[in-house]
């Protein structure tokens, strides 16, 4: 099997978020289309995928987080501070442009529901 690459998350032609148009099941070769928005957590860079992932296994523990990765404590808080800044940007940008998409949806349909 061939070694599979990191999902990308932007355009490489003009840096716009890519969306998922297409799913394939690779037992039974089903496919599924549609328009869906990437998870907030894969839209961001591999490090912090990595951060957070070390986050969770270690149940959240600031204290073990410090440990792995050999600095402070305030180090990893602010370095969780700022992961926290960054999904909330994602997911806040997410449901921004669901609202307008949803809002474009009703006026093309004439306004009602």
């Amino acid at each position: 099997m061939a070694r599979r690459g990191r999902l990308p998350t932007s355009c490489p032609s003009c840096s716009g978020d890519l969306r998922v148009a297409r799913l394939v099941c690779p037992e039974c070769e089903t496919a599924v289309q549609g328009d869906y928005l990437l998870p907030a957590l894969s839209r961001l860079g591999s490090e912090d995928q990595q951060f957070a992932l070390a986050f969770i296994l270690r149940s959240g523990s600031l204290k073990e987080m410090a440990r792995l990765y050999g600095v402070s404590y305030p180090t990893v808080r602010n370095r969780l501070d700022d992961l926290i800044a960054r999904l909330s940007a994602i997911i806040e940008s997410q449901e921004a442009e669901a609202a307008a998409e949803d809002a474009a949806g009703v006026d093309a349909d004439g306004g009602g529901g």
